[in-house]
């Protein structure tokens, strides 16, 4: 299907509400820490451009997660390389035209380097904060969603909730639910997820049938009993959750088209991503997103080039799809203000 507009969809205000800041890293971000860590003896990884070469997005499930947990997570290891990847992906973002950012990370402890949870929450709240010193004031704004992954053990989960509880006045605004969909027993997670919906104006997101194994009838029940604001993926779901998730009325979907395309996730290609079901469901509030970018190769402005050109939106609904984003950010009602100001209207 043709474009129906010429929109610059990078120079487009946007609202970025699902990106993992490990996932978000460039390859050539990847790659500079890497030479300067294989320079100082520091590690033994391949490069970061053999590993994961310029051009591959086709990073399924079984491919993805350990990409983090064997890679990544190896090389992001101290101060100095989490402080100059959140900067890159900071810049990144912004230089993309987004100008709200929910960024969602799992506390990590990196006995190494002597960071514990706690300051590794806080080094990347610094590091947003000087990155947004510099930047004039109508641009890129972020904010801090903390995850519990579905591996964690109760009182792990419960220790991020605390940690959410925190730095909640330092720029900490919501808890996530995410991780390897194929980790079942999330019920026993239960009781940290009751403990995150008590704290006064903590958002909660919540990563939701991203996989068959995910999508079962229980699991997803089990999820919308936690009365989460928000879910992300939302891709394996029966017609009766589908009208559960309606029914809650103004919940925010955050879907990630190239993200499922390329990690097969779903079948059909681009026209057959649920964004084509749910886009005009009045009772929801659609925002696209990356999830990781890093990885998957699509930054915010061709997620938009792409619903307009495999669903044929045109100007006036790309603006108001990018605008109702602004009803379910976790940020307070003086962002929602600036937002409402600065992003185009139809």
């Amino acid at each position: 299907m043709a474009l129906r507009n010429d929109l610059d969809f990078k120079a487009l205000p946007k609202i970025e509400l699902h990106a993992h800041l490990s996932g978000s890293i460039s390859r050539r971000c990847l790659h500079e820490v890497w030479l300067k860590k294989k320079d100082a003896g520091e590690t033994a990884l391949e490069d970061p451009l053999v590993e994961m070469p310029e051009g591959k997005n086709d990073y399924d499930i079984k491919s993805f997660f350990p990409l983090f947990s064997s890679y990544l997570y190896h090389l992001v290891n101290d101060r100095w390389s989490l402080e100059y990847t959140t900067r890159s992906v900071l810049r990144d973002f912004a230089a993309d035209g987004v100008v709200y950012l929910e960024l969602r990370t799992t506390p990590r402890a990196m006995p190494a380097a002597g960071l514990t949870k706690a300051q590794y929450v806080q080094t990347v709240l610094d590091t947003i904060a000087a990155f947004e010193a510099e930047a004039p004031p109508a641009t890129l704004r972020t904010r801090l969603i903390l995850s519990i992954d579905r591996r964690n053990s109760l009182p792990e989960a419960l220790e991020v909730v605390e940690l959410a509880r925190q730095f909640q006045g330092g720029g900490v605004v919501g808890i996530d639910l995410c991780g390897d969909p194929k980790k079942g027993g999330i019920e026993t997670l239960a009781p940290a997820f009751e403990q995150a919906r008590g704290i006064p104006g903590m958002g909660l997101t919540l990563h939701f049938a991203e996989d068959e194994c995910s999508g079962t009838e229980e699991e997803l029940r089990l999820l919308l009993s936690w009365k989460p604001d928000r879910i992300g993926h939302v891709i394996h779901v029966s017609d009766a959750v589908k009208q559960a998730i309606i029914a809650r009325g103004g919940m925010g979907l955050e879907l990630c088209l190239s993200c499922n395309v390329h990690a097969q996730m779903i079948t059909g290609g681009f026209e057959a991503h649920h964004f084509g079901e749910w886009w005009k469901v009045e009772e929801v509030v659609v925002v696209l997103s990356t999830d990781d970018v890093g990885v998957f190769g699509s930054p915010l402005s061709n997620e938009y080039r792409l619903v307009a050109q495999h669903f044929g939106l045109g100007r006036p609904e790309i603006c108001a799809l990018a605008r109702r984003g602004i009803d379910v950010i976790f940020g307070t009602d003086e962002e929602k203000q600036r937002l409402t100001t600065i992003m185009w209207k139809p």
